[in-house]
């Protein structure tokens, strides 16, 4: 019988105005991989950081109990000396720092108090070996893509003697080859001894390398279930509390004539003026309708959308946009929401809100005429009574909406984004990764709010990665690979092996 590694015995964690943890108890037993599953909001970040100390003793009720030993950790230097260490969703590594420097930095082997870069430069060729990689320790981080620096944080953490993993959404950003690589190397620390702690949303994920799995619903824990007992069903039931008879909600399409279309847009890259990143792309939509694009990590897709949307991406933009039928001018931000047109970016905290501002002023943001008075002065009534409309409307989780928006959790940020480019009233919608890191409850409830959009007209283009998303939600796909479109069809005609199939052929799928 395997024994208790960790207990974590009626953690209780409070913020203002929010209670985000109520007596949660958690065990992981030694050598185990225990997953941690909930709706965004539902705690499972914070308990993990109460667990390693980034909320230190004193800001929590409960105990922590570490083989045997209470634990009082007063911040994050504690945990690791027990050999405790959190890799959380944002890296945590230098850009313009060498993969050594990263791996040791304030942990550095020295001599007489001078750093000995060549014991730490061996050292970090023995962690990368371990972790499958091959790059030079002097290599930058900035030069390696971000699969290999998930793997470079795993290499961090085994530099401190880790005896407990904590992965918080490691496979959020990464491909699903670099997805399938992390697990892997996961499953081989286990046959190591190691234990491992795996948050994450991707539930398939989970009933792949998971023993057990712990649900925590609204700072509350449900349920722990057995691999024996484990299913994605009962799984999503315990997160969002009832049983979600379809992961997709139910259309009856009605599309008219085409609304946006684009004609042969080309984008050469902001840097390297000499290489094409998108090559000649045609594009339609229709009222109505909601368009997916598919393809690999890599493919073009969001330098595609950015290239669009005001020319955010991309030097020697050449191509024809028309809205109605009529040619358009999208040469700025500005020019492109006068338009009509909005993007949802797929890096929602850098690039779609103002995380230190709250709910109120994000909603606002990208229509402020829509609550200024004939001066230009903002009206702050019709300001609080737009952002209330919108939380109600697409059901944004916060106490007011006063809260900061980053204090919310990814799903409910995700609806922030979404209710400020409702605001602004746009014709084409072109949504970049909108369900990224949320869980399958706030997924049903975008797909909800994309379902209602398209009934009432507007035309839609959604970006995902997950093709089972595309395939649930999209009247009619475009596959994208190496910045060209090698594929369409209706989402009725369309599988997963049609739509891979028209990535390694770079053919038109009939």
């Amino acid at each position: 019988m395997a024994s208790t590694i960790l207990e974590m015995r009626d953690i209780t964690k409070t913020f203002p105005g929010v209670k985000a943890l109520s007596n949660v108890n958690l065990n992981v037993e030694e050598g185990e991989i225990h997953a941690i599953v909930g709706e965004n909001g539902a705690g499972k970040s914070t308990l993990m950081k109460v667990l390693s100390g980034v909320y230190p003793y004193g800001s929590y009720d409960g105990k922590i109990v570490y083989r045997g030993e209470e634990c009082r950790f007063a911040g994050i230097h504690d945990s690791e000396r027990k050999g405790i260490v959190i890799i959380h969703q944002e890296l945590a590594l230098v850009p313009m720092l060498s993969i050594t420097e990263n791996i040791f930095l304030g942990n550095e082997h020295a001599s007489h108090g001078v750093i000995d870069w060549n014991a730490n430069r061996r050292r970090t060729s023995e962690l990368l070996h371990k972790v499958g990689l091959s790059e030079d320790s002097n290599t930058l981080i900035t030069n390696i893509g971000v699969g290999k620096q998930q793997l470079v944080e795993i290499a961090k953490a085994l530099s401190k003697e880790v005896q407990l993993l904590i992965l918080d959404e490691p496979t959020a950003s990464l491909s699903e080859k670099d997805s399938q690589a992390l697990l892997d190397l996961l499953v081989e620390f286990k046959k190591q001894g190691m234990t491992s702690i795996l948050i994450s949303h991707k539930l398939n994920e989970i009933s792949r390398v998971a023993d057990r799995v712990t649900v925590i619903r609204d700072g509350q824990t449900i349920e722990t279930m057995a691999r024996g007992d484990m299913s994605e069903d009962r799984i999503i039931t315990s997160m969002v509390g009832r049983s979600l008879e379809d992961r997709y909600p139910p259309r009856d399409p009605k599309i008219g004539d085409v609304v946006f279309e684009v004609k042969n847009w080309s984008v050469y890259h902001p840097l390297h003026s000499e290489r094409q990143v998108i090559k000649g792309i045609d594009l339609n939509v229709r009222k109505g309708e909601v368009v997916g694009i598919a393809g690999l990590m890599g493919a073009g897709r969001t330098e595609f959308a950015m290239s669009l949307f005001g020319r955010s991406y991309g030097r020697n933009i050449t191509g024809e946009v028309l809205l109605n039928g009529k040619p358009v001018n999208l040469s700025s931000v500005g020019r492109a929401v006068d338009q009509g047109v909005a993007y949802v970016t797929e890096d929602r905290k850098t690039y779609g809100l103002n995380l230190i501002d709250h709910i109120k002023h994000n909603i606002s943001l990208a229509n402020m005429g829509g609550v200024s008075s004939r001066r230009g002065v903002i009206n702050d009534l019709r300001e609080l009574d737009v952002a209330n409309d919108y939380r109600k409307a697409t059901n944004i989780r916060a106490s007011s909406v006063y809260q900061v928006t980053g204090n919310l959790s990814g799903g409910n940020q995700q609806k922030v984004v979404l209710s400020k480019w409702l605001f602004a009233n746009p014709e084409v919608l072109i949504l970049d990764e909108p369900t990224r890191g949320i869980d399958v409850g706030a997924k049903y409830e975008i797909y909800t709010i994309i379902a209602r959009l398209a009934a009432e007209g507007k035309a839609i283009i959604v970006i995902s990665s997950e093709m089972p998303e595309l395939l649930g939600i999209s009247d009619r796909i475009y596959v994208m690979n190496e910045g060209r479109m090698v594929g369409e069809m209706a989402a009725s005609d369309a599988s997963q092996e049609k739509i891979m199939r028209a990535i390694i052929r770079g053919e038109k799928a009939s």
